[in-house]
């Protein structure tokens, strides 16, 4: 275990660890055999009571988490609430933040420019349909249909020969093939 140790100090991780390495080595190696090894057992000493400490640590704080736990399960506070919760704060966070406000700000605008713009186009198109409905031709056409279809629907005449209204003409074709519904065809 002291190789492993004495491998990570001999590892700087910067150049100005390197350079305290530098230091301390180059001081170590001015000492004598008697005190390095009393260096060494200090430091050993100093280690054990500093992994201790944290030891220590790690257990009170899982005790102090195992008791935080149990005071929040007696307040109802469940891992769900405080999730929930934690995102909420998240969102308002968020909502609160100045890029949110332009962005919000923004997208609304673009909302109510779009919405005039569609409102623009609609009235123009119901203008350009009240004017087509209005107009001459479109009533002569809408004349020649309403007569033509009233001329179908009260002079058809039937394979006896006599005039009969259009749904009466429709019955009795039905009922002389044996149908009597559009469906019946499909069931026979």
């Amino acid at each position: 275990m002291e190789d492993h140790n004495t491998a990570n100090l001999s590892e700087p991780a910067s150049p100005a660890a390197s350079v305290a390495s530098a230091e301390i080595a180059a001081e170590f190696a001015a000492l004598t055999v008697e005190e390095k090894e009393q260096r060494r057992a200090e430091w050993s000493q100093e280690l054990a009571r500093v992994e201790e400490e944290i030891n220590t640590l790690r257990t009170v704080l899982a005790s102090k988490t195992r008791h935080a736990s149990d005071l929040k399960r007696k307040l109802g506070i469940t891992v769900w609430k405080e999730v929930t919760d934690d995102v909420n704060q998240g969102l308002r966070n968020i909502k609160e933040s100045t890029v949110y406000q332009r962005t919000e700000s923004v997208l609304k605008s673009t909302g109510e420019k779009t919405a005039s713009v569609f409102g623009s186009i609609t009235s123009g198109i119901s203008s350009k349909l009240s004017q087509m409905k209005n107009s001459e031709s479109m009533r002569s056409i809408e004349a020649s249909v309403g007569s033509a279809y009233e001329n179908v629907k009260t002079k058809v005449t039937s394979r006896s020969g006599s005039v009969s209204s259009f749904p009466d003409a429709l019955d009795e074709n039905n009922t002389s093939s044996g149908l009597n519904s559009p469906t019946d065809s499909l069931t026979k």
